[in-house]
């Protein structure tokens, strides 16, 4: 059993940057890949970013790439979304999720947490 908690959304001006955290429970977080998904607006959960167990691999929407940045400290059984030159379209409900394989599809991760609003005004 995995159990996440999101932290560190809230309200930005585009351009500017927030930095999300996800704290897991559970001995076996290392073994997890972390997965960042977001869900705007009227619109369906999308994938943003996975991390690898081991922190070697990560993957990101195409959006995303050279703006966000995914990392984890396994030691502090964290993950975390660094979210820079934001833009109003990045707004959505962000969620972290756990899986046991690195993959895109939200249907392949275990774990969710509540999620955590960002909002990126114009």
């Amino acid at each position: 059993q995995v159990h996440l908690v999101e932290s560190g959304g809230g309200l930005v001006q585009a351009g500017g940057s927030l930095r999300l955290s996800c704290a897991a429970s559970g001995r076996t977080f290392s073994n997890y890949a972390m997965g960042w998904f977001r869900q705007g607006p009227g619109k369906e959960r999308e994938f943003v970013t996975f991390i690898s167990g081991s922190g070697l691999t990560t993957d990101y929407l195409d959006s995303v790439k050279g703006r966000f940045t995914i990392s984890r400290d396994n030691a502090k059984k964290t993950v975390y979304l660094q979210m820079n030159m934001l833009k109003p379209e990045d707004t959505a409900v962000y969620y972290c999720a756990a899986a046991r394989y690195n993959r895109r599809t939200s249907d392949d991760y275990d774990y969710w947490g509540q999620g955590t609003q960002v909002t990126v005004l114009s």
